[in-house]
């Protein structure tokens, strides 16, 4: 802010000239004072927080405005797309979220499938284990035929590769949990990154809505509709009407 002139050149006469020489005008003579001098009060420039185009302005000079007021437009059309473009990367990350949240839980259910699986083969092997050891005593007594007792043994070493292919299958559905769970932490973090882009965006869009700082004049506009400004460029020049003073210059007496 700075101050400049509000009305240039005024002159004026001290009103001691009108009180001692009209209401008490008498044959004497009377010192009087007189000069010129100015107005001064407080210029605020109303500039653009971002580069952009001038689409619209609200004021003209000379117009009294109040704080809040909004007096000019950038023009949004680009950053608009930008920010549609953000949401639609939100909704893709939503989405993925929630199709990485159902492979999860979809991996879980395999688990418990295959969890359900190997306590079933651990008790085939105990039971071919169990047969296996009467069938070899019983081998020996003859009772049954030796290719019976190794029939049954052979049976036993099947049901303990059943037993460790089933923990093979656990520890990769391990392995396929923690992906799905990777990959939703992912689209969670990809779900914050494009609320965070909106939220930049948005509070751009924002800025290209240039409003009164305070109550004033409009002194001057600086730019008009159609021109491009940069960021900080001023747009309007305001008056601040309630901070002004009399600057005389010039005296006599």
């Amino acid at each position: 802010m700075k101050k400049t002139p509000f009305i240039l050149s005024i002159m004026f006469v001290v009103f001691l000239i009108v009180v001692f020489s009209t209401v008490f005008s008498g044959p004497e003579n009377v010192d009087v004072v007189s000069g010129n001098g100015r107005i001064e009060a407080t210029e605020i420039g109303i500039s653009a927080k971002v580069a952009g185009r001038v689409e619209e302005i609200y004021v003209s000079e000379g117009d009294r405005v109040t704080a809040g007021d909004v007096v000019a437009k950038l023009d949004t059309t680009t950053i608009n797309s930008q920010l549609q473009q953000a949401k639609a990367q939100h909704q893709q990350a939503k989405s993925a979220v929630e199709a990485a949240n159902m492979a999860v839980a979809q991996r879980q259910s395999e688990k418990s499938a295959l969890e359900a699986a190997l306590l079933q083969t651990k008790a085939e092997l105990k039971a071919a284990e169990a047969h296996a050891a009467r069938t070899n005593e019983l081998a020996k007594t003859g009772a049954v035929s030796k290719q019976l007792a190794e029939d049954n043994l052979t049976n036993v070493e099947s049901a303990k590769a059943a037993v460790n292919a089933a923990k093979a299958r656990l520890t990769a559905a391990d392995a396929t949990i923690e992906a799905s769970r990777a990959q939703y932490y992912s689209a969670q973090a990809a779900v914050s990154a494009a609320n965070a882009t909106i939220a930049q965006i948005q509070s751009e869009i924002n800025d290209m809505v240039l409003k009164a700082p305070r109550n004033g004049r409009i002194q001057y506009r600086v730019v008009e509709p159609g021109e491009v400004v940069g960021a900080g460029g001023r747009v309007l020049s305001l008056v601040d009407l309630t901070h002004m003073s009399l600057r005389a210059v010039n005296e006599k007496r």
